[in-house]
């Protein structure tokens, strides 16, 4: 760029004004008080500003001025495109329509991401659900299970909705505080609160503790398939 150029493009007072604020958006050196200076005295008829004074002035990184053989001025890409839309009307037009180029591109990809992420949602809330039923329905213990007489009324609600003691999870999950009730999900919690004041009803009735089990059991994975089939439960969520 011929240096004369540019000094007529840099004293204009709208110049002043953009590369002022791109220096506030992007400097955090920037001299406020000489841009203030600079820009009030910019519009006058003796006012001449070179890119040297304007950098020793304001300590602006936006533009710069190199002297000796492969010297010359430089500039960020948004003051450059500034001053070729001052200096040539046909370049502002070709850089107008280049961006609504790109605007319009870029409002098709994410057209095109959008209906592919409404595609995935849909293909993953198929997926979610059945890994609910598969992992979140109780499985049906052993007889193993059924025949074991466990410590205490909790882990006997435990095994016939999780299929696994309070210690056996503790073991198994040594990394995580708390309990298994702890990391329940609101099914199965819900599962739970059922389970206990069955198991009220079947302690009154004089069942064993393998019958009560072998009944809970059942009463888990039935309700377990209901709730997660259910759609008022999901609106809980």
């Amino acid at each position: 760029m011929q240096e004369a150029i540019i000094i007529k493009w840099l004293t204009l007072k709208s110049t002043i004004e953009y590369i002022g604020e791109w220096e506030a958006l992007y400097n955090p050196n920037f001299n406020y008080t000489e841009f203030g200076t600079i820009k009030n005295m910019a519009g006058n008829n003796n006012f001449v500003l070179s890119v040297k004074n304007w950098i020793e002035a304001t300590n602006a990184i936006g533009i710069s001025a190199k002297a000796g053989r492969y010297g010359g001025t430089y500039a960020h890409k948004d003051i450059a495109f500034h001053f070729g839309m001052w200096i040539s009307p046909k370049f502002q037009l070709l850089l107008v329509k280049e961006y609504q180029r790109l605007k319009l591109d870029e409002n098709d990809r994410l057209k095109l991401e959008w209906n592919l992420q409404r595609t995935l949602a849909k293909v993953n809330y198929h997926i979610h659900t059945d890994a609910i039923k598969e992992n979140l329905i109780p499985k049906e213990i052993t007889k193993q299970q059924a025949s074991f007489v466990y410590a205490n009324e909790a882990d006997l609600l435990n095994v016939a909705l999780f299929g696994i003691t309070a210690k056996e999870w503790r073991d198994n999950n040594i990394d995580k505080d708390g309990n298994i009730r702890d990391y329940a999900t609101l099914e199965q919690l819900v599962v739970l609160s059922n389970m206990q004041s069955i198991n009220a009803l079947l302690i009154g009735q004089g069942l064993s503790q393998s019958d009560r089990l072998i009944q809970l059991n059942k009463v888990a994975i039935t309700q377990m398939k209901s709730l997660t089939e259910s759609n008022a439960m999901k609106k809980l969520k």
